[in-house]
């Protein structure tokens, strides 16, 4: 899972744009890209996708089995402290590029 993860994650920072998320920036390209990567991982490797709050918005990341991923987190200068609320992928669409991220 690890090396797909990796893979995943390489190509998703190529893609990442403001055209997948607002807030994006070059210098920070994870930038609120959280809610379409959810839904990519979810796509391509099942799972749920989950979100906790972050200071001014909700941030978006996926479970598989029992493992949290989270290929956006570095957008945070401070660690996440995960609340693991069960989401959905309508709550996820709703929310892309719709409101602001933190960085």
């Amino acid at each position: 899972m690890t090396d797909t993860l990796e893979k995943l994650l390489s190509i998703l920072r190529i893609s990442w744009s403001t055209e997948t998320g607002s807030q994006w920036l070059p210098e920070n390209p994870a930038s609120g890209q959280c809610n379409v990567t959810s839904l990519v991982v979810q796509d391509l490797l099942g799972g749920d996708i989950l979100k906790t709050e972050v200071p001014g918005a909700w941030h978006f990341y996926n479970r598989v089995g029992r493992e949290r991923f989270d290929l956006t987190a570095s957008q945070f200068a401070a660690p996440i402290q995960y609340m693991d609320v069960e989401s959905s992928r309508e709550d996820a669409l709703l929310r892309t590029g719709s409101r602001p991220f933190p960085t």
